[in-house]
């Protein structure tokens, strides 16, 4: 709240801003408890080894991506969200919403985020979730040169960027409005990743800037480098990451959704 204020050309105290509130009867949101188990592992598949061991730290752009897959209770049932953030800025370079938990749903996630950044060996980190371990998921990693990193199992601190960014979502969103139909849940939940989170929502680790605005800022220092990829392939992230209940089916690119 202070940092909106000084950056709207007020000058005021953490503490006077907090009193404020006090009188105003404002206060944050806070975060919501339990769970439902969306991670289930093939035993069959072998993971990938763990690359960052805790460390969720990335000194460049499309150095390190942590991915995960959350639900979302709609009166119609769950849909599931799977997004991909860039540890540097993170900002969701990735995301897809399906009816079903499928690879499929994580090979739109994935292709959603390397058409928009075109990364150069970047560490995907996941959980060990069966669409994680798949073969399909695994050749789309190793044709794009991208190196899979996965977590123990049961252990939510080997995720712990992805588990955080769930649980912004669920109280600044979901704990807040309840959705009649998978399609009102879809459009909220793209409302809130590129019409608030990416633009706009402040983070304390990136100085009070939102992913997109940190991003600009230090645009001159990115060094992200291109790597090869199919002809023909776009640059624009896709109109809206949604996958049917069939999976594997998108939406035509509209890159003028994403202006924001």
């Amino acid at each position: 709240m202070r940092a909106e204020l000084i950056e709207q050309g007020e000058r005021v105290s953490r503490k006077r801003v907090a009193r404020l509130m006090r009188r105003a009867g404002l206060r944050g949101v806070s975060r919501r408890r339990g769970f439902t188990i969306t991670t289930r592992r093939a035993i069959d598949q072998r993971p990938a080894p763990d690359l960052v061991n805790r460390r969720f730290v990335a000194e460049r752009p499309d150095q390190l991506w942590v991915a995960d897959m959350t639900y979302v209770p709609t009166w119609a049932g769950f849909i599931y969200l799977s997004v991909v953030l860039d540890a540097w800025s993170r900002r969701v370079v990735g995301w897809a919403i399906g009816e079903r938990m499928t690879a499929d749903l994580m090979l739109v996630t994935l292709n959603m985020a390397l058409k928009q950044r075109r990364p150069d060996a970047v560490i995907h980190h996941s959980d060990q979730g069966c669409q994680y371990t798949s073969i399909a998921f695994g050749n789309r990693c190793t044709e794009m040169g991208v190196r899979p990193s996965m977590g123990s199992v049961g252990d939510a601190y080997d995720n712990a960027m992805a588990e955080s960014f769930f649980a912004s979502l669920e109280c600044e969103l979901l704990d807040r409005r309840s959705f009649k139909s998978n399609t009102e849940g879809r459009l909220a939940i793209f409302t809130w990743l590129e019409g608030w989170y990416n633009p706009r929502r402040r983070r304390s680790r990136l100085g009070y800037l939102s992913p997109a605005n940190f991003e600009s800022k230090h645009r001159a220092t990115m060094t992200t480098t291109a790597v090869s990829v199919e002809p023909g392939l776009p640059t624009a992230p896709l109109a809206s990451g949604l996958v049917g209940a069939g999976g594997g089916a998108v939406d035509k690119p509209a890159p003028e959704l994403f202006n924001a």
